[in-house]
């Protein structure tokens, strides 16, 4: 690890974090077919939000942020971790695993695009370009105005806005401002969250099979918050954001090895054309990357 560059080393974070937040969708979608969904969000919740207490302190790192910037861009980002997981959740119960994260995939997309809005980051026409045809890609998953179009497929894509806003609001906070308290944090406010929506369903009886799956499902959460953090806050946007991909593949897999289920035609297509679009935007940002680095040497 100390070998590889910040954005390598990045990249490789991105990737062990989608893997984890894939197994933990697995599983909360099988503990979501017989739990409600904010008893399901409360009990992972308190599990993960301890568990990353614990290990925050032992590891020294459970500090509040200095600043108010960075107290209320913690603020921010927790709120839009609430809104994506509830959001997330409640299409993942309705709709096939495969389905949810394919749509999911258009976040380097969005990541991109609000980094060039917000942050100033160059976004030549070409990678605009490509922004357009994966936003396509999207309509060819959700398919509005056909039968399988419903209010699910909106909740995804309010996923993907909620979830945008959470990884922009950690590539602002400072460098002092510890991951896992981040993630902690997080973990808590969506806890407390569900906590008061529980208030409004009636709970039910959680059997040792669900709750061996809910803790599966929390530990690949802690792992999967954690790595976020440490990936959007270590490289560049533009260049960590594609290997969120790593997620759709074992979306497909575990899709079709737990639950039995293989995604239509068009969803295919138009994750595949996500995926081309996302490839080449990082493939575009390198070169971009390397004329910039040859232009500045060529000044010396």
């Amino acid at each position: 690890m100390a070998g590889l560059s910040e954005n390598s080393r990045a990249a490789l974070y991105m990737v062990i974090c989608m893997v984890a937040f894939t197994i933990n969708d697995a599983f909360i979608k099988l503990v979501l077919a017989e739990i409600p969904l904010m008893q399901t969000l409360f009990l992972r919740g308190i599990f993960t939000s301890a568990c990353l207490i614990v290990l925050a302190k032992a590891m020294g790192g459970l500090r509040l942020p200095e600043s108010h910037r960075d107290s209320w861009l913690i603020v921010l980002r927790t709120l839009a971790e609430i809104i994506g997981a509830i959001m997330f959740m409640s299409a993942l119960t309705n709709m096939p695993l495969a389905n949810v994260s394919a749509i999911l995939q258009v976040l380097p997309l969005s990541v991109t695009l609000a980094g060039a809005m917000f942050f100033h980051e160059p976004l030549g026409w070409r990678r605009l370009t490509a922004i357009g045809v994966g936003f396509f890609g999207v309509l060819l998953i959700v398919r509005p105005g056909t039968e399988g179009f419903n209010i699910f497929s909106v909740y995804a894509l309010l996923a993907v806005l909620a979830v945008t806003v959470r990884e922009l609001t950690a590539r602002r906070l400072s460098r002092g401002v510890p991951s896992i308290t981040v993630a902690a944090v997080t973990a808590l406010g969506v806890a407390l969250a569900a906590g008061v929506g529980t208030l409004f369903v009636d709970w039910v009886p959680v059997s040792a099979v669900q709750v061996s799956w809910l803790g599966v499902a929390s530990l690949c959460l802690i792992v999967g918050y954690l790595f976020s953090v440490m990936a959007m806050r270590g490289g560049d946007i533009s260049v960590v954001a594609p290997f969120r991909y790593t997620g759709l593949i074992a979306a497909l897999l575990l899709g079709w090895l737990i639950f039995g289920e293989w995604p239509r035609a068009l969803t295919l297509l138009g994750a595949a054309i996500i995926v081309a679009t996302g490839v080449f935007t990082l493939l575009r940002e390198q070169k971009v990357a390397r004329e910039l680095r040859a232009s500045r040497a060529g000044m010396l």
